[in-house]
């Protein structure tokens, strides 16, 4: 303990001098050369000179967040060449800050993630998933997937980046504003903005303030905007202030033979740090950046949004916290961990708000509105339905999900989540009609319940309808719907014989960050066409009808101006058809997409 002691006061001496003291020794510095020194005492040497740089960094920190008033800045002391190059070497500068966690909070978040009964095959995916850019230019933009588990996790943490690419470029800088830009108080309808698309021109600069702000932003959402917890690894620091050569290869030779396979594994490397400001997590994670790009970059950022929330916390916002949150028996992350990555809590359900069960039990789900949403090829095949808040965020940006993957799907336009005529007197129908569906999303609700929606939406359906509408005894909205559509809008329905209601047309990409062999880029060599693997990103021409089926659609018929010339069938391009489709449909009903080359794959 006074050996500590000893250490302590002298690197804070070391941290108060323009160079470093004598170190205490029994010999004078020249009886000892380089060749001579002990590992005992380079090891304290190193400890010292790392603790020096902590401290020093804890003395400007608290200089910078002092109320007190500025006072004029004293003349700059010159600074060791040594000192500066430390300061450049050391990625974790406040390693030794950073706190283990107990034993049984190791196992508690090991259990949480994983379950008791985990195959090293996940292990290994979850320990081998970096959080890196594509080196593709014309997918820059993108996080690059190579295992087939962390795709949620990445999936969220992109859909985060293209907000801030998209619609904020010019808060990239140097200089820019807290991580939040005041998105809440935009309004779409003051607010319309088209963004580029023109990926091949970002900067590595912006690509990498775009990520800390996003990283930042989930975190700190996890953490109830009252904190942020950044989880990094022990092993790193010594390393990259002993080697040469870039931080990443530096890191990536320390991640060697290291494997993560119990919760004492866990337990024996891991290292958090807590955060209270936005500020103070941005250049928290800033200077650990190095890390998330290694190869346990996914894991450590999903372990940094479990503890930012709170272990506790985790636990009660599932609905069976038995299960682990990566899914047996691919590893997939749970919508658990999506949901925690959207919307700050690990609730199980895409619905709004809870669900009452009856009897004290509830389902829980999201209960705000999201900066980035979510869509999911299972509501298409009637397993689920994703709720208003996920399905309508503040920026057209939405992870994707299929049976095994995430994806993400965005507009440049903003335009594309104002609601016409149409849609938003259907947006006003439905929001009634959900209001009284006790069935979990099954789409049909009591007789009592659909005399509450006609009063609400103010529908006058004739009587002869409303007794064949409930004659089941309970109300399918489907039947409602089509009740709906063929009632005139004098009454309340969405009959219009004009076609003055329109349809809607824009653009949407489609980004896959698992790399896959993609023939519209195909480089031809002396033996024919070689695929390049690369992220994929789609561009889908999107077509809403104005009228509510397809086939109406494809058969409009426009009269031409002369009255002497034949009437003409006006069809647009043949729709093409993905699984995507089905997913943009759950946001659009009856959507016609068009695309080119290879069809967008949600896998």
């Amino acid at each position: 303990m006074a050996d500590q002691e000893d250490d302590f006061q002298m690197a804070l001496r070391i941290s108060m001098q323009n160079s470093p003291p004598e170190p205490k020794r029994s010999k004078p510095r020249d009886a000892v050369s380089p060749a001579e020194e002990s590992s005992e005492v380079k090891t304290r040497r190193l400890q010292r000179e790392l603790m020096a740089s902590a401290a020093e960094k804890r003395m400007l920190y608290a200089r910078a967040s002092s109320p007190s008033p500025p006072s004029p800045a004293p003349a700059a002391s010159p600074v060791s060449v040594s000192r500066l190059d430390l300061e450049a070497n050391v990625v974790m500068k406040d390693r030794e800050l950073g706190s283990e966690l107990s034993v049984e909070e190791a196992k508690q978040l090991f259990s949480m993630v994983f379950g008791a009964e985990v195959t090293k095959g996940i292990l290994a995916q979850w320990s081998n998933q970096g959080i890196r850019f594509s080196p593709d230019p014309e997918t820059s933009m993108g996080l690059v997937q190579h295992e087939g588990g962390p795709c949620g996790v990445l999936a969220a943490i992109q859909a985060l980046v293209l907000k801030y690419l998209l619609f904020y470029p010019d808060g990239l800088g140097k200089g820019a504003p807290n991580m939040h830009h005041n998105l809440g108080s935009r309004t779409l309808s003051s607010s319309h903005c088209v963004a580029s698309t023109n990926f091949s021109s970002l900067s590595e600069d912006a690509k990498a303030r775009a990520l800390l702000r996003s990283m930042g932003e989930i975190l700190f959402s996890c953490g109830s905007n009252k904190r942020a917890v950044v989880a990094t690894l022990s092993v790193i620091g010594d390393d990259v202030a002993r080697f040469g050569g870039s931080k990443d290869e530096v890191i990536a030779k320390s991640l060697e033979g290291l494997s993560i396979e119990s919760a004492a594994d866990l337990h024996k490397v891991l290292r958090v740090e807590t955060y209270t400001t936005e500020e103070s997590v941005l250049q928290g994670l800033e200077s650990v950046i190095p890390v998330f790009r290694s190869r346990m970059g996914a894991l450590l950022f999903l372990i940094s949004a479990l503890l930012s929330r709170g272990l506790d916390l985790i636990q009660a916002d599932r609905d069976d916290p038995s299960l682990p949150l990566v899914t047996a028996p691919f590893g997939h992350a749970s919508q658990e961990i999506v949901n925690l990555l959207l919307s700050g809590q690990a609730v199980p359900n895409v619905f709004d708000g809870n669900m009452d069960l009856g009897g004290g039990m509830s389902l829980k789900g999201i209960s705000r509105t999201v900066e980035v949403g979510f869509l999911t090829l299972l509501e298409s095949l009637n397993f689920c339905k994703v709720g208003h808040h996920l399905k309508c965020p503040r920026w057209p940006i939405w992870v994707v999900g299929s049976e095994s993957h995430y994806t993400v799907l965005f507009a440049p336009d903003t335009n594309v989540q104002d609601e016409n005529e149409l849609e938003g007197r259907e947006s006003q129908i439905r929001k009634a009609f959900d209001a009284q569906d006790q069935s979990g999303g099954g789409g049909f609700i009591s007789v009592e319940g659909f005399h509450q929606v006609l009063r609400e939406t103010d529908v006058k359906v004739p009587s002869e309808k409303v007794d064949l509408l409930c004659s089941t005894g309970f109300i399918v909205w489907s039947e409602f719907w089509q009740v709906i559509l063929d009632l005139d809008k004098t009454m309340g329905g969405l009959k219009d014989s004009t076609g003055l209601m329109g349809k809607k047309v824009f653009d949407l990409y489609h980004f896959n960050g698992i790399a896959k062999s993609d023939l519209n880029g195909s480089q031809v060599n002396s033996g024919g066409e070689t695929p390049v693997q690369r992220p994929r990103l789609t561009k889908l021409r999107v077509s809403v009808p104005p009228r509510w089926t397809p086939e109406e659609y494809m058969t409009d018929v426009s009269v031409s101006s002369s009255a002497n010339e034949s009437k003409e069938i006006s069809k647009p391009e043949p729709p093409q058809h993905a699984p995507l489709v089905d997913c943009i449909r759950t946001r659009w009903p009856h959507a016609v997409c068009n695309w080119v080359g290879d069809a967008p794959s949600i896998v």
